[in-house]
């Protein structure tokens, strides 16, 4: 490693620079130019040399900004088969949160302070679930950088956000899940080509995702259960499910099976052509055909299946709440109560307490199964406040206690 000064001739006079030639972990020379010697023997002593000792110096000339690191990790990810959903949340945390912040600067000069320094600036800005997402794409953006050595380390990787656990609700029945009332009173209400879906979203727990992928191939009426197999993204793309633990069966109850057996004959199948008056001319009816697509036998808008599915039922049904407008009637406005994700929380307590009617009580590992969480501490952490106690009341307690002392 050498400092050397150098000097040349400009329209404006003598100039004088300070030039660091040196060469990085891998032996290949580098040169970084300086206009004082000081911030040279600065920038090697603190700097260059340590990183080049731990393998981690990357040369400015080496790395790109963090918008083309971004642009190239959205390509990896795309290549990757990730779902256009999930590419276009990355795209969003880039476009709104990393390039207004950080997307000038080069990845070689970024350090934990500074990505500790953008973090705190996210918290500031936005919410603290949304700016940890952001922080996460940040991580990821540097680990597929470093695959491509454009830099030498994460340095986002000690920086963290901690979610708050103690101001996290527990999901309660009347309000993030739908009561036993409630439920009774949308099925009574539930009517038409919804009825079918609903019904089968409450007594099987599947995703709304999942719901709009099914096809009667995977309903097999002889085993009475469905099998989950796949699902329909936002963008109606069909896909594998969410995760392998998504990959499922889940028995049907006799609702959902005659429900369906019923459905299967009026269920729309797509239109493959026209007649001379111009009605729709149906396919056959083929196993890959979908169970609960649109009016063209194609895969329902997720929009459709909330709001004039599950929404317009709610209303009819009373499962609402005030808006606190009124019509032109002066009539009080009202909105649906709840979103289709309350019905899979719906079938994870009816599971958990099905003694309440009756039934055998699931173990906490059939009710993971059914659900097609990843684990059981995934489980155990949404829905483990529902689970019956295990018997530890006063009464209990009180004969253990006479048993310990009697003995």
């Amino acid at each position: 490693m050498s400092i050397r000064k150098r000097e040349w001739i400009s329209k404006t006079g003598l100039k004088v620079a300070w030039v660091v030639d040196y060469r990085d972990q891998h032996g290949k020379r580098r040169l970084k130019t300086f206009s004082k010697k000081k911030d040279a023997d600065a920038w090697w002593q603190a700097t260059a040399a340590p990183e080049i000792h731990a393998g981690t110096h990357t040369a400015d000339s080496a790395s790109v900004t963090v918008a083309e690191a971004a642009d190239a990790w959205i390509e990896y990810v795309e290549l990757e088969g990730r779902e256009r959903s999930t590419i276009a949340q990355y795209r969003q945390h880039i476009d709104l949160h990393i390039v207004p912040r950080i997307g000038t600067e080069k990845l070689s000069r970024l350090t934990t302070p500074r990505i500790q320094s953008f973090r705190d600036e996210l918290l500031k800005d936005i919410s603290r679930p949304l700016a940890k997402k952001v922080l996460t794409s940040v991580k990821s953006m540097l680990g597929d950088a470093m695959r491509r050595g454009t830099v030498a380390q994460n340095v986002a990787r000690p920086v963290k956000i901690q979610m708050d656990r103690r101001n996290k609700q527990k999901l309660r029945v009347g309000i993030d899940i739908p009561s036993r009332a409630e439920i009774q009173a949308l099925l009574s209400r539930a009517t038409g080509r919804w009825r079918p879906v609903l019904v089968t979203a409450i007594f099987t727990g599947m995703r709304a995702s999942e719901l709009r992928g099914l096809t009667w191939a995977n309903v097999d009426f002889e085993g009475k259960v469905i099998h989950v197999r796949q699902r329909a993204d936002r963008y109606k793309s069909i896909g594998a499910p969410k995760s392998e633990a998504g990959e499922r069966s889940i028995p049907m109850t006799p609702m959902v099976f005659n429900t369906l057996r019923d459905w299967q004959s009026v269920c729309p199948r797509p239109i493959i052509g026209r007649d001379d008056d111009n009605k729709a001319i149906r396919a056959e009816p083929q196993p890959e055909h979908l169970v609960f697509p649109n009016g063209s036998g194609n895969v329902e808008e997720l929009a459709n299946l909330y709001r004039r599915g599950l929404g317009d039922t709610q209303v009819r049904a009373g499962v609402v709440v005030p808006t606190g407008e009124k019509d032109d009637n002066g009539n009080p406005v009202v909105a649906s109560k709840y979103g289709l994700h309350a019905l899979r929380h719906f079938y994870a307590s009816w599971c958990i307490n099905r003694r309440q009617d009756g039934g055998l009580e699931l173990p906490a590992k059939t009710v993971q199964e059914r659900l097609g969480h990843n684990s059981i501490t995934m489980t155990f952490d949404r829905y483990g406040h529902l689970f019956p106690a295990a018997g530890d009341d006063f009464e209990d307690m009180r004969r253990a206690e006479d048993a310990l002392l009697s003995a």
